[in-house]
């Protein structure tokens, strides 16, 4: 990483005062379209992050073919044959989708990150409390590419710096999108990747993003993204917050409750808050059960 300069730098507000008011509109449960004004940083070129790649450690990359159904079994997705560097040099012919992840692992995007979310902190803790384990993920995806559909358990915003991606989301919550007993595996250890149905399409919302437009994604909101036909990156700015934390542990505690012949009630979205369950989770943790 040392041929990386970080002395770049952008403008003083990469969220204008317009989208910082849409986020406070919208935060932390409605997903909303904003814009930004970070078009290019050095750090975010396409050598740049074939470097980032290769010196980030195996378990931070995630790169597999592009050209994938938007309902895929984990076991079933193949390897693209390419090293991590090689794919994304060649992300305009690779017919691959490449993700980056914790990229404040190195301090020169770990400035990056937090820099960015500066602009939006003084928003996000009036409402979720204090910003927590903010994280960074770089998508470079190939023409046509398909991230199948999935759910994360972070607070993001997507910022979209090259080519365009039309992201479907889902409401955050809601099981007839993603069932509690797919929450309470997946924070139990299991997959990301949702079970899809067609019927969903019709559905979703569907969110063009162009370089310059941003999106807000509630946590654990169902979503899946196709790019259009240029190349794309992307990145993805991300927090937890006391909240995500109870919902994600009460989720956990349920599923260990299903396991023993219980049918819990879900956990309640924001504004409701979790602690019990959550408590009870972190009970059985320490003590190993």
């Amino acid at each position: 990483m040392n041929q990386i300069s970080s002395q770049h730098s952008f403008r003083q507000h990469v969220f204008g005062d317009e989208s910082r008011r849409q986020f406070d509109a919208c935060y932390p449960e409605q997903a909303a379209v904003l814009e930004h004004n970070m078009m290019s940083h050095e750090l975010l070129t396409l050598d740049a992050l074939a470097e980032l790649g290769t010196a980030l450690p195996e378990e931070s990359v995630e790169y597999n073919p592009g050209d994938l159904p938007v309902g895929v079994k984990p076991e079933d997705v193949p390897d693209n044959g390419m090293s991590i560097g090689d794919t994304i040099r060649m992300i305009d012919s690779a017919a691959s989708w490449a993700v980056l992840k914790n990229i404040e692992q190195m301090p020169e995007y770990e400035r990056l990150l937090h820099s960015l979310l500066s602009e939006i902190r003084p928003i996000l803790e009036a409402k979720t409390g204090q910003m927590l384990k903010p994280q960074g993920f770089i998508f470079v995806s190939s023409p046509n590419a398909v991230t199948p559909y999935h759910f994360d358990p972070e607070h993001n915003i997507l910022l979209q710096l090259r080519g365009e991606k039309w992201m479907t989301t889902f409401p955050a919550g809601n099981a007839r999108y993603a069932a509690d007993e797919i929450h309470e595996g997946y924070h139990l250890g299991g997959h990301r990747n949702l079970v899809w149905q067609d019927d969903f399409e019709a559905e979703g919302t569907r969110h063009h993003l162009t370089p310059g437009k941003a999106i807000f994604v509630p946590v654990m909101a169902p979503h899946y993204v196709k790019v259009g036909p240029e190349p794309s990156i992307s990145l993805s700015i991300t927090w937890r917050s006391d909240w995500s934390f109870e919902e994600a542990d009460a989720r956990a505690f349920n599923g260990w409750l299903r396991k023993r012949g219980v049918t819990p009630k879900a956990p309640g979205r924001f504004p409701a808050r979790n602690k019990a369950k959550a408590l009870g989770w972190r009970v059985m943790r320490k003590l190993g059960g």
